[in-house]
């Protein structure tokens, strides 16, 4: 991130930060809604501590079925880890908390630092406000307490969502809104010069939880290699227990990693990110869409809430709201060579534009020095 640095003003006075998220780095909400903006604050005269609830050991086995043993040692000690960071928030300026301190019960942790005078910054870029739970753990839905987050926010100095679906949710708890997207590093998210090779490549990338989405396009894909197009389909992330196959398609399916996940989304031709559309789905803030863009993949996502703000269809991407609309759009863009470059051209500099952390990081920071 060294360029993003040059020029800034850096303050004279330290001041510490306590920042509380739920998950490690390995977690894609913490860590592009925190940990990579960290250099950045750190450079800026902030002393920054970084406390998430799930360790990195308990994050690789917490949405696996079963390791029921495993799960209750690790959350009692994440749990009593949690307590201690009560005693470090209290010698920080500033609480900057990711969706949630503490995944079940009430709002004590908040509360309690509330009542002795601490800055809450309140960052939400989910509706975690429905309660949902992932299928691996689906019986903790009746230890949630979804009503919270408005008593989180009630309790916020500032809120900051990801998008514009959210800030009308908070808006009804607290007046101090600032709206700032989910950002990417450009400088490490980029397009890169491919080497010709045989067969295009259509990819997903995702998660356990968002798998199922895209079961939405089997049909889609089964009618594209019945028109007699030839392409790949590469799946990441989903899960071993993740179960999709087409017939005449070539799949290739791969775990996520942290090392690897730019290059996975670099080598992509086409990227898709089908969305149904719902009250969670309309929260969600269509990082994946701008993660194609960044690093040049021309991408044909659902017409479905933030989408509709990133994407111009046919200029920098395309939206898709009906099946008839994902098979001409995909079948446009494996036809058309020069139109992935130029839609993926477009895509890359709509990222930097908007969605960079060049663009965003100062965001925060002003967020932050109005509360110091």
């Amino acid at each position: 991130m060294g360029r993003c640095f040059k020029g800034v003003y850096r303050r004279d006075k330290i001041m510490r930060i306590l920042f509380i998220e739920p998950y490690p780095i390995e977690g894609p909400s913490s860590r592009y809604r925190i940990e990579q903006y960290i250099p950045y604050f750190k450079h800026n005269g902030i002393e920054c501590v970084v406390r998430p609830f799930v360790s990195s050991k308990f994050y690789r086995i917490i949405y696996k079925k079963g390791f029921y043993f495993q799960k209750m040692l690790f959350f009692l000690q994440s749990t009593l880890s949690r307590f201690f960071d009560i005693f470090s928030a209290l010698k920080s300026d500033i609480i900057f908390i990711h969706l949630e301190a503490f995944p079940f019960g009430p709002p004590l942790f908040e509360w309690v630092l509330s009542k002795a005078g601490k800055k809450i910054i309140y960052d939400l870029d989910d509706a975690i406000y429905m309660g949902i739970t992932s299928s691996a753990n689906s019986f903790l839905r009746y230890l949630k307490c979804p009503s919270k987050i408005k008593k989180i926010i009630k309790m916020a100095d500032h809120v900051i969502t990801c998008n514009g679906y959210l800030a009308d949710y908070a808006k009804k708890y607290n007046k101090n809104i600032t709206v700032i997207h989910t950002s990417v590093d450009t400088e490490k998210f980029k397009p890169i010069n491919k080497e010709k090779k045989e067969g295009l490549i259509i990819g997903w990338i995702g998660s356990h939880s968002t798998a199922k989405y895209l079961s939405e396009l089997k049909g889609i894909f089964v009618r594209l290699v019945s028109g007699r197009y030839h392409f790949v389909l590469k799946i990441i992330g989903a899960g071993d227990e993740y179960d999709f196959d087409v017939p005449g398609i070539e799949i290739i399916k791969l775990g996520w990693n942290l090392k690897d996940e730019i290059d996975q989304f670099q080598s992509l031709d086409i990227g898709v990110y089908p969305l149904p559309d719902n009250e969670w789905t309309r929260g969600k803030t269509g990082f994946k869409t701008i993660q194609y863009m960044s690093v040049g993949v021309p991408c044909v996502v659902s017409a479905v809430g933030a989408n509709k703000s990133i994407v111009e269809d046919g200029i920098n991407g395309f939206i898709a709201a009906s099946k008839e609309e994902w098979i001409k759009k995909i079948s446009m863009l494996i036809e058309d060579v020069d139109l992935r470059k130029r839609i993926g051209s477009n895509g890359r500099q709509t990222a930097e534009e908007n969605f960079s952390i060049k663009v965003n990081a100062p965001k925060y920071l002003h967020v932050i020095r109005s509360l110091a």
